[in-house]
């Protein structure tokens, strides 16, 4: 079972196709070349043997009519020209027929149709002065009917007609000759391209080979950190783009460990704070009743700020699934809006910070209406946290849109952000200040969640902000939901 997967491997390998596309690319040509030289050598023997043929039986066929061969008697007939006629047969393996005016056979090297009559269509053409070859490739010989005419007589008038059959079995024998030496010779190119394709397919994938002997030793944890085989523009892409990969890799596992960290800080947190109260409770058994009010009262807020962890947690965690659970209706976005800001007014209220609301035009959109809502909620609440405490702040919501998308500001006067911190501010738990944001309250996983809701949405946010002055959110979603 093992060397049948082993072999189906090697058969799905690159370096067995190669051997293949090579031993193709040197075998076909091969027997291509091969099969044309040898039709080709066919055609050009059997052509100089008509030519040959063909000069031979004219000039005999003028010395017979210039002879009067056909009016002699029979002794005189082994004359000189039955002699030539002999020559003719012995020479080319071959049978000549001489036939008169009568269409009897006046000759027959063979014997065989001696003063038979022969009426046939080459005959009567030949004796309409016509000269007809014939070649039969499947029983191997030349058929010639030729005319016998007087080369003196004006009249052109046709004596008789001269037919003549000559093997070509020489010819197939040299062909078959020359096939077998073709033979040999396509095996012996065969085996010396599959020896050298090898060779060079093994040369040609080293590279390969080293990228996969690299990647292991970087995931056995025995490698470089990053791979490098630039023998070819190919390894090379392939390298850069694993490194980029294993690059990109190595910063979802720091952020992943950050993140475990950063929720069991902030989850010890509010423990360590509650067990610290309970104990002073513990170690005051006649302390006022108002006392004991007062640590009840921060344990809940503890409990209180725990229980927001784990909700933005969750939802977090669902944030980070595909967007097929997405639950998309059509939802009035000014309705949407006008119900977020009614809730988030006493938190403004609360903060002495001036809370307005300005839509340009109706909106209806294809969301999630929990996701879009979590997500305009943490950015104006956030607004709201982080604001002017002198009772001049104010936050801005803002809602446009064309015919594509519908366009969300969320601008505020608040404390701002550094220009460094602005690529961090949607990591998990990261806060820019982190004893201001400590007073505030909140998890730093807001603008996360925020963000991750725009984006399952297929919509954008950016963010400009300048330090002391404010912030600005600006958020683009479609108006019809992108599957």
């Amino acid at each position: 079972m093992r060397k049948s997967k082993q072999l189906l491997a090697f058969f799905k390998s690159l370096k067995f196709r190669l051997i293949l596309f090579i031993l193709v690319l040197a075998i076909v040509p091969s027997l291509i070349l091969a099969a044309g030289l040898l039709n080709s050598y066919e055609s050009r023997a059997v052509s100089i043997r008509e030519s040959e043929i063909l000069s031979q039986a004219k000039i005999l066929a003028n010395q017979i009519a210039t002879s009067d061969y056909m009016n002699m008697d029979e002794e005189v007939e082994s004359s000189t020209i039955q002699a030539q006629i002999d020559m003719l047969t012995t020479i080319y393996d071959g049978r000549v027929i001489i036939v008169d005016r009568n269409f009897r056979v006046y000759c027959d090297t063979y014997n065989l149709d001696d003063h038979k009559m022969i009426i046939a269509e080459e005959v009567i053409r030949s004796f309409r002065g016509e000269d007809i070859t014939h070649y039969d490739s499947e029983n191997h010989y030349i058929e010639m009917t030729i005319p016998i005419s007087n080369p003196n007589d004006s009249s052109d008038k046709v004596l008789g007609v001269m037919l003549i059959s000559v093997s070509t079995d020489n010819i197939q024998i040299n062909q078959g000759y020359l096939r077998q030496i073709a033979t040999i010779i396509v095996v012996i190119v065969a085996v010396a391209m599959v020896f050298f394709g090898v060779l060079m397919v093994l040369h040609f994938l080293k590279p390969f080979a080293k990228i996969s002997e690299g990647i292991s030793a970087i995931k056995e944890g025995y490698g470089d950190d990053c791979l490098q085989v630039n023998n070819y523009t190919e390894t090379a892409q392939i390298c850069d783009r694993f490194n980029q990969m294993l690059s990109r890799m190595k910063v979802m596992d720091d952020s992943r460990q950050e993140f475990v960290s950063n929720v069991s800080h902030e989850l010890k947190t509010p423990m360590t704070s509650m067990k610290v109260l309970a104990d002073s409770i513990n170690t005051m058994p006649d302390a006022p009743v108002e006392l004991y009010q007062e640590f009840m009262e921060d344990i809940t807020n503890e409990i209180e700020r725990e229980t927001k962890i784990i909700n933005d947690l969750l939802s977090l965690v669902k944030m980070d699934k595909s967007a097929a659970d997405l639950n998309v209706t059509t939802v009035n976005v000014n309705e949407l809006l006008e119900q977020i800001l009614k809730r988030l007014q006493p938190i403004a209220d609360k903060q002495k910070v001036e809370l307005v609301l300005e839509s340009f035009r109706p909106v209806t959109a294809e969301v999630d209406e929990v996701k879009i809502t979590l997500a305009i909620t943490n950015l104006v609440e956030n607004a709201i946290k982080y604001n002017r405490n002198d009772g001049e702040g104010w936050v801005h919501v803002s809602l446009n849109a064309d015919h594509q998308y519908f366009y969300l500001k969320v601008e505020d006067s608040g404390i701002g952000i550094p220009e460094e911190s602005l690529e961090h501010i949607y990591e998990r738990f990261y806060r820019v200040d982190k004893s201001h944001s400590r007073e505030i309250g909140g998890t730093g996983l807001g603008l996360a969640i925020a963000r991750n809701s725009i984006l399952m949405h297929r919509g954008a946010i950016k963010v400009h902000s300048v330090l002391g002055e404010g912030t600005t959110f600006d958020v683009r979603i479609p108006l019809n939901y992108i599957a």
